[in-house]
């Protein structure tokens, strides 16, 4: 038995009163969310849900969304987690690619939900409608359906170098052997008091740590949106001890003016990474939270997340690192050829380990491409040095990181050449104070042709979501390319 839901319910066994989950005004007890996600079962079950079923959510942050992830666990159905920011079109591919049979929406984000798919609204409280969850509960469904460990948990779509996202396989092993390592390396217990404030339909806000937290019964205190000044509260009230938050989000708190005036004591530490961490930065956190540390890490969709944390005492002295394999995680440097390369040699960044993806969703091709035999190939470029520790270098994905989130160019530039005007196309990312990295356009035009920024933005704002589209255009005639005819992205970045 491996299913995700017995943690819950041997918690409000033996801790019933124990305070499990902080949402807005609810308190939320192990007890009171082991009969919620049992009433909710049932209700899916008395809508034909059954084993295997993908159940997909379209939902901002909330005690609900990890209610539904619980209750869809215990069914043995799959979730499906999609993230809130894509444009309609693009949730309607994920839900018709992972064949999705229901889902759950915010009232709010009602309009993009697909009609194809049996659609349950989330009133604006974040909650279900309490008749949906009223009656007697089938007798049948207080116990979890049995999963075994290389059964299907959920599927996480994520943007990769194709026109369109991938889903990942998460099997339940993946996700118990992630549970594992990240409390080795975080020292998760019943004690831990954690921020959820990363959108959940992310690997970051719903697995670092996130889930492992209330296996262990602790809590975790959810915020449906990032704010800086929700986040300081949350911290002062509920004294946190522990959160994952983005680069960006860390800038928000840094820029907040006020920020002297909240108790940050209770901290202890805030996972960040996915990228190269300034002295600066860590310096500015330690001052924000002085009795915390900043954990740099690295890690993907495809591994659960924090497959490289950064021991204590190590962060000044090995600056610039993202830290070292956690316990059951491997890591290596392979050249094209998938052959080893020595410490302190840029290659390709491997992993190889029980809470690494076995593939892609229907996609035997991306599967097999991503892998040197039994090594993940994560698509970053780095080195490791003598000691181990990890430092990212470059992406040989054509992938732009803002604001923490994958945009794939050759998503963006798939929706631009469906301009008329358009001859050839580059997408690349940009540096930026804010938000890391931003998308920029480079274009050649057919002849006597015109396109503004406004046209381009508004054309692809009917088909992406507003993050993935270009923020300047710059108009060419021509693009730089290789012998082999490839352009070549560096020389625009150096543009």
């Amino acid at each position: 038995m491996v299913n995700t839901s017995v943690a819950v319910l041997w918690q409000a066994r033996t801790n019933p009163e124990k305070l499990a989950i902080v949402y807005k005004d609810q308190r939320i007890s192990f007890a009171d969310l082991a009969d919620r996600l049992l009433k909710l079962a049932d209700f899916l079950n008395k809508q034909g849900v059954k084993e295997g079923d993908i159940v997909a959510v379209l939902m901002l942050n909330s005690s609900t969304f990890l209610e539904i992830a619980l209750a869809v666990s215990h069914l043995g159905a799959v979730f499906l987690p999609v993230n809130y920011r894509l444009a309609p079109e693009e949730v309607a591919y994920i839900l018709n690619h992972a064949g999705a049979k229901y889902l759950f929406v915010d009232n709010e984000l009602k309009d993009k939900a697909d009609q194809s798919v049996t659609v349950f609204e989330v009133n604006e409280q974040a909650q279900l409608d309490s008749r949906l969850l009223g009656g007697e509960l089938n007798p049948e469904l207080a116990k979890p359906v049995p999963k075994k460990p290389d059964d299907l948990y959920r599927l996480m779509y994520t943007s990769g170098t194709t026109g369109h996202p991938k889903g990942v396989i998460h099997q339940y092993k993946n996700y118990y052997w992630k549970t594992i390592d990240h409390t080795m390396a975080l020292g998760l217990n019943s004690n831990s008091r954690t921020l959820v404030v990363g959108p959940m339909y992310h690997i970051g806000g719903l697995d670092l740590p996130g889930f492992s937290v209330l296996l262990h019964g602790g809590m975790l205190c959810v915020l449906r949106e990032y704010d800086p000044t929700e986040v300081f509260t949350a911290i002062e009230q509920e004294q946190l001890d522990s959160a994952w938050m983005a680069p960006v989000m860390l800038n928000g708190l840094f820029n907040l003016p006020d920020w002297q005036r909240f108790d940050r004591s209770s901290l202890r530490w805030s996972v960040g990474g996915g990228e190269r961490t300034p002295e600066s930065r860590i310096r500015a956190f330690t001052d924000l939270f002085p009795n915390a540390r900043y954990v740099d890490g690295y890690g993907l969709t495809e591994s659960f997340g924090g497959d490289t944390i950064m021991e204590p005492g190590y962060e000044l002295k090995k600056i610039g690192s993202t830290g070292r394999a956690i316990a059951h995680v491997e890591v290596t440097i392979r050249d094209d050829n998938g052959q080893s390369v020595p410490a302190n040699t840029e290659g390709e960044i491997c992993l190889r380990g029980p809470k690494i993806t076995s593939g892609y969703w229907k996609d035997p091709e991306k599967t097999a491409a991503a892998f040197f035999d039994d090594w993940f190939r994560s698509g970053d470029v780095g080195y490791l040095d003598e000691d181990g520790f990890l430092y990212l270098t470059d992406r040989l994905k054509d992938m732009i990181i803002s604001g923490g989130e994958n945009i794939a160019s050759s998503e963006v530039e798939r929706v631009i050449y469906e301009l008329t005007c358009v001859s050839e196309a580059a997408v690349i990312g940009i540096a930026d104070d804010q938000w890391g990295e931003r998308p920029e356009a480079f274009i050649v035009l057919h002849p006597r042709e015109e396109l503004t920024l406004e046209q381009l933005q508004q054309h692809c704002r009917e088909h992406l979501a507003g993050f993935k589209i270009p923020k300047a255009l710059h108009l060419m005639d021509a693009l730089p390319r290789n012998a082999s005819g490839k352009i070549l992205k560096r020389e625009l970045r150096e543009q």
